[in-house]
């Protein structure tokens, strides 16, 4: 079993200071970090919209539980792909409705716009930087900066990032990885893969279909796969696509692990070449102190074991991985006015 990091502590309530928001805008689930608060809302990343009007009718849990069961008309979309914005204007409505949430349920022109912080991918170009800045803006932000995730998550996952030695951390999402290797304050090397649950999630439903002749949706492919560690088969249930009927199937623990082979070596893959670029001296120092596991995949049965088999240094899971990135933005917007160095150009 990993051992796990002591997750950075949430500041209590400051009165006045809850104006300021942290974003961490994830392909699956987005929390949001109010000033003096804590984390506030955790969310699917999914809206509903009419299409026929264009509007947003529905965010977060209660559009999750719309997929697959709409009318023709209304469609349910996740609008992060990769970790990076795909529809515009459904991210604009999904942030718009978030940010009010956290703000209470205070609307336009109720009060002073919030400074808000947004995660992104260290990977991201410039124009889905300014995408992001912008869609942010129109969503009722007076002011925005980003800050890059594998440095929010290594700060909410309790790391020493000032200090001049080497910390590595892997921050698994659902649409990338996000890889760094960090000291003094800056990220000395860094990987991002557009590979992470998602892609498990996709591998899964194609192995079912292909191997049963199945066909299953994203939910069903995910909860296949948080089952991995489980003593029993999976039963999955889905539609037959020769018969067009109900079939029901069992996985092994070995299906299973057949099946997300394939991006699960892309992910490690990507954790190895990180190496490449990293100094001899911060190389050392990851080797004493481990490589840090932060985000949903962080919890995929058998990863850290993998990690540790493959690079050969220890690993060890963040206490709240789920919540680092959030966490990290979190204690940035506390010192929103004196961390210049850490928020991404």
């Amino acid at each position: 079993m990993a051992k796990r990091t002591p997750s950075s502590e949430v500041p209590a309530p400051t009165a006045g200071r809850s104006r300021d928001i942290g974003i961490d805008l994830g392909t699956a689930n987005t929390l949001v970090y109010a000033r003096g608060h804590g984390v506030v809302l955790d969310e699917p990343s999914v809206v509903a919209i009419d299409s026929r009007s264009g509007k947003v009718l529905a965010v977060g849990a209660e559009a999750r539980d719309a997929v697959g069961r709409t009318p023709g008309s209304i469609t349910a979309t996740r609008p992060l792909k990769g970790g990076v914005i795909t529809d515009f204007e459904a991210t604009e409505g999904m942030l718009r409705h978030f940010i009010r949430a956290a703000r209470g349920g205070k609307g336009p022109g109720r009060g002073r716009a919030p400074r808000v912080v947004v995660c992104v991918p260290s990977g991201v170009t410039g124009v889905e930087r300014r995408a992001v800045l912008q869609t942010a803006a129109r969503a009722g932000a007076r002011s925005v900066r980003l800050i890059e995730e594998p440095m929010a998550a290594a700060i909410g996952a309790g790391l020493p990032v000032h200090e001049a030695r080497g910390s590595m951390v892997v921050d698994i999402g659902g649409g990338s990885t996000e890889i760094a290797i960090i000291s003094l304050g800056g990220m000395v090397a860094t990987r991002s893969a557009r590979v992470a649950g998602d892609a498990l999630d996709a591998a899964i439903a194609a192995y079912v279909e292909r191997e049963f002749a199945i066909a299953v949706g994203e939910r069903t492919a995910e909860e296949i796969k948080m089952s991995l560690g489980g003593d029993e088969p999976v039963r999955v249930r889905g539609r037959d696509k020769h018969t067009g009927m109900p079939k029901v199937v069992e996985l092994t623990e070995e299906e299973i692990l057949e099946a997300v082979e394939k991006p699960l070596q892309a992910i490690v893959d990507a954790v190895r070449g990180a190496f490449d670029d990293c100094p001899p001296e911060l190389y050392g120092d990851v080797m004493e102190r481990g490589i840090v596991l932060t985000g949903g995949g962080a919890l995929l049965h058998g990863l850290d074991e993998r990690l540790v088999k493959e690079t050969g240094m220890p690993v060890v899971v963040a206490d709240e991985p789920l919540g680092c990135v959030a966490l990290g933005t979190g204690r940035c917007l506390e010192e929103y006015d004196k961390l210049d160095a850490i928020f991404a150009a």
